[in-house]
């Protein structure tokens, strides 16, 4: 017995650290009271965002990979981490980070490669973090890497590097995502510590409790009665930085008059979408299905979506009538839309399938239709799962008169067998519903707005 203990213990410390990750008790072997992360290394453990193996070390120098980085980024926005298959062919559904890495990536905080894998062993660089730390706290960036950087820097979350450039290539060790995360979270843990409060909220439960940090794993510093006013800084996933009076802290948002956003006011956006064709214009039509009414129940659905947020919005049409292209461009500019997305399904002579997604390259909104367009773009590819035909320009009369961005999304061809089993199909129009769902929230996301909470209401 005593051999077989002792073996076993061996083959546990041959494992990678992130597969046995202990409860937290908020001190390491390895992390002395002089180390310099010891604040951000402990604050994280106290609420398990971070642990170490299970004969308490924390290997602060060791490299992160992208699993080890899903799951810190995914705990401290109480993402979903159960353990259940993924998108990836490389993330098996016993992969430690497995539901860490689906939830983030549902939650437009990371995405995966091209060709259908997520690397989750691959090292994370400084670039990388900071990218993932913008996504995952919403912070305005731009897509850039300097954007982020700068995101960082001006939050007083990172200084840069002593030769003055921020170092977006060299790989990141533990201690420093330990750091870098712990400041997003805890602005008292950052280089100035200074914020503001731009919102106010109203405590509609009986009483709220006021943690030091994102989840009841924190001490409680306070609570807060129903009707309190509060004044309300940042999101941390569905937690809230709030002052009120002496207190400050964090508190669950479901306790709240209203859902938190830092930055722009989502219902002050307006989204039209137009189901294309209609009436006596059937559009496309392929084995015995034609596109104006795929294209009318795939629209609804995306109407059920955005009717559970925020957002205004509003469908050309909804019903089986015939629209003009000049109609419905006057609808949007009537509707004054922030955003115009046309449904549509193509045809070829049953040679050509797959999906793509157009956007006009030649107006002042070009920049935004082009993101919007691959956004929606990439969404419908996982999960639609057609052929991938890309975003590109397309001179459409929609897209060109349109002077908000604007683009027009071929679902399928219709009259390709596989594409059309799918354009017939309820349950993948749903699908393909909430992808160019998802995509629009990717957009808003990418433009600097707080829309994390919504990809799973």
């Amino acid at each position: 017995m005593r051999k077989f203990v002792i073996g076993f213990l061996v083959v546990l410390l041959l494992l990678p650290i992130f597969e046995i990750e202990s409860e937290a008790t908020g001190s390491f072997n390895d992390v002395s009271t002089n180390h310099r992360a010891y604040k951000e290394i402990n604050y994280l453990a106290v609420g398990n965002i971070v642990s170490g193996t299970l004969n308490g070390y924390f290997h602060p120098g060791k490299v992160v990979t992208r699993g080890e980085a899903a799951a810190m980024v995914g705990r401290a926005l109480s993402l979903n981490g159960r353990k259940r298959p993924t998108q990836f062919s490389d993330v098996g559904e016993l992969h430690f980070a497995s539901g860490y890495i689906q939830s983030a990536v549902e939650a437009g905080v990371l995405s995966g490669y091209k060709d259908g894998s997520f690397k989750p062993g691959k090292t994370v660089d400084r670039g990388e973090m900071a990218v993932m730390i913008s996504k995952a706290f919403d912070y305005e960036f731009g897509g850039t890497l300097s954007g982020a950087a700068h995101a960082l820097i001006s939050r007083g979350i990172s200084q840069g590097k002593a030769d003055g450039t921020f170092g977006a290539d060299e790989s990141i060790i533990r201690a420093d995502f330990a750091v870098f995360l712990a400041r997003a979270i805890n602005y008292k843990l950052r280089i100035d510590p200074k914020i503001s409060y731009p919102a106010t909220r109203t405590v509609k439960s009986s009483s709220i409790d006021i943690h030091t940090g994102p989840s009841n794993l924190y001490s409680k510093v306070g609570t807060l009665q129903s009707g309190t006013q509060l004044s309300a800084a940042y999101a941390v996933g569905p937690w809230v930085y709030i002052r009120s009076g002496s207190l400050e802290g964090f508190v669950h948002s479901v306790y709240l008059n209203a859902p938190f956003s830092s930055k722009k006011v989502l219902n002050q956006q307006m989204i039209v979408i137009d189901p294309g064709h209609g009436g006596t214009d059937p559009g496309a039509v392929g084995y015995g299905l034609k596109e104006k009414d795929v294209v009318l129940d795939t629209s609804l659905k995306i109407k059920h979506y955005l009717s559970k947020t925020p957002f205004q919005y509003k469908l050309t049409r909804e019903t089986d009538t015939f629209i003009t292209l000049e109609n419905r461009v006057a609808f949007a500019k009537r509707a004054n839309a922030n955003v115009f997305v046309s449904i549509h399904a193509n045809a070829y002579n049953g040679t050509a399938n797959g999906t793509e997604t157009y956007y006009y390259g030649y107006n002042s909104s070009s920049a935004d239709s082009q993101l919007l367009a691959s956004k929606i773009q990439g969404r419908l590819i996982t999960a639609w799962q057609l052929n991938d035909r890309g975003s590109k320009h397309g001179n459409f009369h929609v897209l060109r008169e349109n002077m908000m961005p604007a683009v027009l999304v071929e679902l399928g061809f219709i009259d390709n067998k596989t594409d059309n089993a799918k354009l017939a199909s309820d349950a993948w129009r749903r699908e393909a519903a909430k992808a160019v769902y998802w995509g629009i929230l990717d957009y808003y996301k990418e433009k600097g707005f707080y829309v994390t909470h919504l990809y799973h209401l």
